[in-house]
């Protein structure tokens, strides 16, 4: 039985107040809420653990390196990556990108070679080519979307060109919800010889991730997305890939040898983690993983689900209501807006009822363009959240209508 009640007293912040109303928090997709146990573990370590890892000798040191890499098992596991050694730490989804945007494109790309990504990317996975293109040359194409918020996959092959080395594509679009169809993705941009990033940080709260299976070259997510702490994401990338690949920063833990002359590098996946990790985050990410396998992802995207579907029905009972993105095959994200009424207005009001959710262009400016709108408001849901919830969204979105 899928316990809501039991899961919400894992969160406290849930029973706060905002504005002397009950906190109804819908905005998942920006940041989801952390339960006492990934609480618990990071403040138990920083009073019992706290040492530098890695390099030292004494048992704090190596009780703490133990277990950060007991993180990246508990990632690669989460994943199913073959080794640990695919499993690289980084500050976030945005970071992982860039970390691969840099490396591949020095190593990899000339100028006038294409990277592909498509019309519903987040900034992170456009801004990161750009800054390449600025640098090095490089063309950023982009697939377009059709009316109804999906790729055109027909269109795929065509956009494939022989200056084509990399195709980035988001699993889930965190503005229109759309869960796009990675594999057959990945599937066409292999026939061509292309490897495929995927930015997974969409996805990897709300159903499982098989990279094995996906067959992707490379999967970045973050923790704060999924009840884990701010600051820790993954680059997931297959091990000769991130062979080829030159060191993203330089500095400690990522060396071998130094000297004036020539320094060479330590092994996967070391070489990519220059400086000290923040260890006590990759515990934090680990209780995370933790906290959901205990879950378990069945039940959390049934939950989900039936949330997302609900939101829906609900929201097209008022009058003005504009959904954007496909009625199916969508994930935990509902973005709208009403009539005339500003999306930041909408929010401001909201808000002042207790009810969280994120307005704006949500870094995808683009498209935003390609919709012909500002932004939209965003209700997007976790674990967590309940049809009552829904019900005083809906409540009081009406009431903001009648304001205007």
């Amino acid at each position: 039985m899928y316990d809501i009640q039991k899961i919400r007293q894992d969160f406290p912040i849930l029973s706060r107040e905002v504005y002397g109303k009950p906190l109804i928090y819908l905005d998942n997709a920006a940041t989801t809420q952390k339960p006492l146990s990934v609480l618990d573990a990071m403040r138990d370590e920083y009073l019992n653990v706290n040492a530098n890892v890695h390099r030292g000798v004494h048992y704090l040191s190596q009780q703490a390196t133990d277990l950060h890499e007991a993180a990246r098992e508990k990632v690669r596991q989460f994943i199913n990556a073959r080794k640990t050694e695919e499993i690289v730490f980084t500050r976030g989804t945005t970071e992982a990108i860039n970390l691969v945007a840099s490396s591949f494109c020095e190593s990899q790309m000339q100028a006038g070679d294409e990277v592909l990504v498509t019309e519903m990317e987040h900034h992170s996975n456009i801004v990161s080519w750009q800054l390449q293109a600025q640098k090095r040359g490089i063309v950023v194409r982009h697939l377009p979307i059709t009316d109804d918020g999906r790729l055109d996959l027909s269109s795929l092959t065509s956009h494939l060109t022989s200056r084509t080395k990399l195709v980035s594509v988001a699993h889930v679009s965190n503005v229109l919800g759309t869960v796009n169809p990675v594999e057959e993705i990945i599937k066409i941009a292999h026939e061509h010889g292309i490897p495929v990033l995927v930015d997974g940080a969409q996805s990897a709260p709300h159903f499982k991730v098989d990279v094995q299976t996906m067959d992707c070259d490379f999967f970045a997510f973050s923790g704060h997305k999924m009840y884990g702490p701010t600051g820790i994401g993954v680059l997931y990338g297959k091990e000769e890939w991130l062979e080829k690949l030159p060191p993203y920063q330089g500095g400690g833990e990522m060396i071998d040898k130094v000297t004036w002359e020539k320094t060479t590098f330590e092994c996967l996946p070391f070489k990519f983690e220059a400086g000290t990790p923040d260890y006590v985050a990759t515990h934090g990410l680990a209780k995370a993983i933790e906290y959901i396998d205990a879950i378990g992802f069945e039940a959390i995207q049934q939950h989900e689900q039936e949330l997302t579907c609900y939101c829906m029905e609900q929201l097209q009972t008022i009058d003005g209501m504009k959904i954007y993105g496909p009625s199916e095959g969508r994930d935990a994200v509902v973005s709208f807006n009403v009539g005339d009424i500003h999306h930041l207005d909408m929010g401001t009001l909201l808000d002042r009822l207790g009810i969280a959710v994120r307005t704006g262009h949500h870094c995808a400016q683009p498209l935003m363009d390609r919709l012909c709108i500002s932004g939209t408001v965003r209700a997007s849901f976790a674990l967590y959240n309940t049809k009552e919830e829904i019900d005083a969204l809906v409540a009081g979105i009406r009431r903001v209508s009648q304001m205007f």
